[in-house]
């Protein structure tokens, strides 16, 4: 199959969604970045779902490894299903959610806001009704987004947590990092993940790893190997992997490890390592790892907390080209639609 499909349309739109995001939500993103300032919280929740709870998690990371700052993820139900107040007095507050429309996460807060939280909208929709609940919204400004599966709104998401974090945190070399992000993704579009292709056009389930910022991303592509290619797949830290799953790990499983310059990279390697001496099939994004460990090719000198969010724009080109090999069309996945309500 080779289509023209929404999905890769606006995979090859992310360096403009992105260029768009840093000039037109620049001045958002620096009001709430003061008054979290102000504010000083000692803790803060986000609320989300689907990819955009991914964008949480690299957030959470973000928060920690910046400010020493502990981030927690409340689930919706919460306030919508349990009708539970949560006391938040003090704590920043963060939804993500593309449409801004769901039920349950609008719930929530609403339910932030009236416990005391500073609340933080982050949405492709300024006038959605989570922006109307929330103190701040940061505007995607990713423009519309038809595709199922959700791309260059989560690449912005990303941004907009990261640009929030450095604002906050008044962090001139992550500011500079975030500046460069157009043109790093640009130059992900032309990574080939061909091997890694090769391995998956017939496989049925696969391991896909990251630590720290990159488990968010690793979360973020089990999803979509789902969502698009109908092909199990499960995202672990790469030490968690250690810990149980490593057993079903055997003669030609696949594996996918994401690694990019930072602390963990030399454990991620010996993961990489360790499982392809159990025989697995090993692919990592990154060079330093033993035959027969395959390097993926990915940009070079990128900042260690923008990387994980280089690394998944050249997997969306990559995923988006491996459905249409295994005779999907990535925009018309079984029994999803592109705004899920929840309650």
């Amino acid at each position: 199959m080779n289509i023209e499909t929404k999905m890769r349309a606006e995979v090859l739109e992310i360096p403009e969604a992105a260029a768009r995001f840093l000039e037109k939500s620049r001045g958002a993103v620096a009001e709430a970045g003061a008054a979290i300032r102000a504010l000083d919280p000692g803790l803060m929740v986000t609320v989300a779902r689907g990819s955009s709870d991914h964008a949480a998690t690299y957030f959470k990371y973000a928060s920690e490894l910046l400010a020493g700052v502990p981030v927690a993820s409340v689930g919706p139900s919460v306030a919508s299903i349990y009708h539970r107040p949560l006391r938040v007095s003090g704590a920043v507050c963060i939804g993500i959610s593309q449409s801004g429309q769901s039920p349950d996460i609008v719930e929530m807060m609403k339910s932030t806001r009236r416990g005391g939280g500073l609340t933080i909208a982050v949405t492709n929709f300024a006038d959605a009704p989570m922006a109307e609940a929330c103190a701040h919204t940061l505007p995607l400004q990713a423009g519309p987004e038809n595709a199922v599966a959700a791309t260059k709104t989560f690449v912005n998401s990303v941004l907009a947590g990261l640009a929030l974090a450095a604002e906050w945190r008044e962090d001139a070399g992550l500011r500079a990092a975030l500046d460069a992000l157009p043109e790093q993704f640009a130059a992900a579009l032309a990574c080939d993940w061909d091997p890694l292709a090769d391995r998956l056009e017939k496989a049925g389930s696969l391991y896909v790893l990251g630590r720290g910022p990159g488990f968010a991303i690793s979360n973020e592509m089990a999803l979509k190997f789902k969502e698009t290619c109908a092909l199990h797949a499960e995202s672990y830290s790469a030490a968690e992997v250690l810990h149980g799953p490593a057993a079903l790990v055997q003669d030609r499983f696949p594996v996918l490890a994401l690694g990019v310059q930072d602390a963990a990279l030399p454990q991620v390697i010996a993961t990489a390592e360790r499982l392809a001496g159990q025989g697995a099939d090993v692919f990592l994004t990154a060079e330093g790892a033993g035959a027969p460990v395959v390097a993926l090719p990915s940009v070079a000198r990128v900042h260690p907390l923008t990387a994980p969010l280089v690394l998944v724009v050249a997997f969306y080109r990559f995923i988006e080209a491996l459905a249409q090999r295994r005779g999907l069309n990535p925009d018309e996945p079984p029994h999803l639609r592109k705004v899920t309500v929840t309650i």
